[in-house]
């Protein structure tokens, strides 16, 4: 028989061998599959890590990836947190870079240090807004969140396709679907050769630490999420909580759509996500949904896929190679999770005549 057990915790070197374990497996695997499709698995790994940190140009990019996939994850870290299942985090960011580029198409024309941080609050208040009509939903009416975040993703993706073909469709570009590009004025500013989006990123992880680790609401949002009756009894004001904590949520997803436009994009279109939202699930789980960790998790996650599109061409792998790759990694990353969370231990079950013999 096979018997699993939950864990209350588990030793920290032993995490680590469970997690180095799993990615040397999943390299192995991964390694066979590259071998089956005549490539030298040394080669294609060695340039995954030369595509992530090559020179100072890829090592940028990665940091680039990083900040969104960051802010994100900051964001569902502190809904799951809640036990509030978001997964909207791809239509948080994109309302955020949605309203930002409203500001920035309409009044281009102020001074930078005033139409960037307008950009930053009404692109972030777009975000908190569209995380807190679910979480009002959830408070008032018991809806399931999972798929009321999920349906708004469609939704804030359908208004962008809309835009882009529709009121806001660049004249000038020739029948293509394109929306006009940013004044310079919108545009973010440069701070160690990387937008100040990556400030902005690590500022508020720190702050996303001291609020979750050291704050009154964030020990109000850990006992809502470990029992509602309870924090009830306490005299918790559950609803309210439920709804101030999805705000936060929504608003940094949203800020970082409005980096996204602004620092990397320059525009708005369809693909401005580019899967963060949903990539930000694993990283926050990854962590452990601690803030601090999710640096670490975000950057080597990035470098990942910054890696896995770089063997695209210096490899000539098919893009579709490059995913089962990252999949792969993924896969067995997370699998390890199981096994630092469970205990599992294997008992011999007796047979009719030993239970015969007993009794």
């Amino acid at each position: 028989m096979i018997k699993i057990e939950i864990q209350n915790s588990c030793p920290r070197c032993k995490a680590v061998s469970f997690r180095v374990i799993a990615i040397i497996l999943a390299l192995i695997v991964g390694g066979i599959f590259i071998l089956c499709i005549h490539k030298n698995p040394f080669t294609v790994y060695l340039s995954m890590i030369q595509g992530a940190f090559g020179t100072k140009y890829r090592v940028t990019e990665t940091i680039v990836k990083t900040i969104p996939m960051l802010l994100c994850s900051l964001g569902i870290a502190v809904a799951f947190k809640l036990k509030f299942w978001n997964i909207g985090a791809e239509g948080q960011l994109m309302m955020g870079a949605v309203v930002a580029s409203y500001i920035a198409l309409n009044y281009g024309g102020l001074p930078s240090y005033i139409l960037i941080p307008i950009m930053l609050v009404a692109g972030s208040a777009a975000g908190a807004v569209w995380g807190g009509i679910p979480a009002f939903f959830r408070a008032k009416f018991r809806t399931n969140e999972t798929i009321f975040t999920l349906m708004l993703n469609y939704i804030a993706l359908k208004i962008i396709v809309y835009l882009q073909y529709g009121p806001w469709r660049d004249p000038s570009a020739l029948g293509f679907p394109k929306i006009p590009n940013f004044s310079p004025n919108a545009l973010l500013p440069k701070a160690f050769g990387i937008h100040v989006g990556l400030i902005i990123a690590l500022v508020a992880t720190i702050i996303m630490y001291i609020f979750m680790k050291h704050s009154k609401r964030g020990y109000e949002i850990s006992v809502v999420g470990e029992s509602e009756n309870t924090a009830r009894y306490a005299g918790m004001n559950v609803s309210r909580i439920i709804i101030t904590t999805m705000l936060i949520s929504g608003g940094l997803c949203g800020l970082a759509g409005v980096i996204e436009a602004s620092g990397v994009s320059r525009t708005l279109s369809e693909y401005i996500s580019g899967g963060v939202g949903y990539t930000a699930i694993t990283t926050a789980w990854l962590s452990g949904l601690n803030p601090l960790v999710m640096i670490v998790v975000c950057f080597l996650f990035a470098a990942m896929v910054q890696g896995g599109s770089y063997i695209q061409m210096a490899q000539e792998i098919p893009q579709s190679v490059a995913l089962i790759l990252q999949s792969t990694i993924l896969f067995f990353v997370l699998g390890s999770e199981f096994f630092i969370r469970y205990k599992v231990t294997f008992h011999k079950t007796r047979t009719s005549q030993e239970e015969l013999n007993n009794d």
